[in-house]
């Protein structure tokens, strides 16, 4: 679930304080809506900055009536300067472990990015389900787009520099109006395709106060005459709010897949174009959701489920290896390695008949390892095997 929090601080700016904004209120509004969705991976915007605010959803939100198991994934570099919010990401440890964070500076916010694997009863022999959740609120406003644009070009080229693939989740506040903006251009249409997201619901268009669209409102919550000045107003007519996955959660070719059918904004019945989300009366959730998402928040969370392959260790334990290889393939082969030491390996690109066409030995440790595949398209085998003899092979596809 993808939720702007709208100011969960104590200095909010300009009309967003502890009476129009209280934070006693929207824990209870936050608790309820939380309660309803149980997500296993919650990332916020409008987060206050330091310990105390994560802390506070923790004990006021998420672990209560008997729940113990949500953590808060520390931020780096949340904000700076006088900005006084950002962003955040909670999870269930029960199913998820963090691995590592970073972020993309840009002159506005930053893109915060945590590496996330999933608790797999096979972890104990290395095999295991990564995904990395980014975090972005870009700059508001109509004439932005540019910086909007700039924005994003910085977290594509920062993912070229990583120089592999990943089952990447973009989610937040976009502030775009509708998909002719170059930042969302950018993001979907992206010349790389290692790095190109894909937008679930597929519904280009122009989203901005467009009946056609108004399925995906996603922001106000509150129409202009029902706002206390913090809340924005005008009603729902704006999609802002998203969720963006890379090539391979779509396809579910790295372990992890989006299930299709599954996204959509909390609340969003379709009805309430320039209205409120109580008014006209909610048809989707119960009357105290509806009334929850109006005090909470000015957007609605948008939400979309993941699949994680439950068949992880797809060879005996004794021949497993910490070994991840990214499929189909293009011009490279791209290997993951998760030795937790450097280890010598042998890497054998044979055709489905057994015709050795490449072979190499090499050291790896806990990296990613590209090698050239200018083979014809079609299905080959991929085997890897390690310096005690354990070998894992895989079938891949060259498209």
């Amino acid at each position: 679930m993808q939720y702007n929090l709208l100011y969960y601080t104590e200095n909010g700016a300009g009309d967003c304080d502890q009476t129009t904004n209280n934070l006693n209120t929207k824990d209870q509004d936050f608790k309820t809506i939380v309660k309803y969705v149980m997500p296993d991976v919650l990332t916020v915007n409008e987060l206050g900055k330091g310990n105390s605010y994560p802390q506070r959803i923790l004990d006021n939100v998420l672990n209560t009536n008997g729940v113990n198991y949500y953590a808060f994934a520390p931020t780096v570099s949340n904000s700076s300067g006088s900005i006084t919010i950002g962003n955040g990401l909670f999870y269930d440890t029960r199913k998820l472990v963090l691995k590592s964070t970073f972020y993309v500076s840009t002159s506005v916010t930053y893109f915060n990015a945590y590496r996330m694997y999933y608790r797999s009863n096979e972890l104990a022999h290395g095999d295991t389900a990564f995904i990395t959740f980014i975090v972005c609120h870009l700059k508001a406003g109509y004439n932005y787009d540019s910086e909007r644009y700039t924005q994003v070009n910085q977290l594509m080229n920062r993912l070229i520099s990583i120089g592999h693939a990943d089952n990447y989740v973009l989610c937040g506040d976009f502030n775009v109006y509708d998909a002719s903006e170059s930042a969302y251009q950018q993001l979907v249409h992206h010349s790389n395709s290692l790095v190109r997201f894909y937008d679930p619901i597929d519904r280009e268009g122009e989203w901005d106060d467009n009946p056609e669209f108004a399925d995906l409102f996603t922001q106000s919550t509150h129409s202009g005459n029902t706002t206390n000045g913090c809340y924005s107003g005008g009603g729902m007519d704006n999609r802002f709010d998203f969720i963006l996955v890379s090539d391979f959660i779509r396809n579910g070719t790295q372990r992890v897949r989006c299930l299709p059918d599954t996204y959509y904004a909390l609340g969003q019945d379709g009805n309430r174009r320039n209205g409120s989300i109580i008014d006209p009366t909610n048809t989707v959730v119960p009357a105290n959701i509806a009334n929850a998402l109006y005090g909470m928040s000015d957007h609605l969370p948008v939400i979309m489920d993941y699949q994680i392959d439950a068949t992880l260790g797809l060879h005996s334990a004794d021949l497993l290896l910490p070994v991840q290889v990214v499929n189909p393939v293009n011009d490279q082969l791209h290997i993951f390695t998760h030795f937790s030491y450097n280890e010598e390996i042998t890497i054998n690109i044979t055709t489905l008949n057994g015709q050795l066409l490449y072979s190499e030995q090499l050291s790896a440790g806990d990296e990613e390892t590209v090698l050239p595949f200018p083979f014809a398209p079609a299905m080959y085998l991929v085997s890897i095997t390690d310096s005690q003899g354990r070998k894992v092979v895989k079938k891949v596809v060259k498209l």
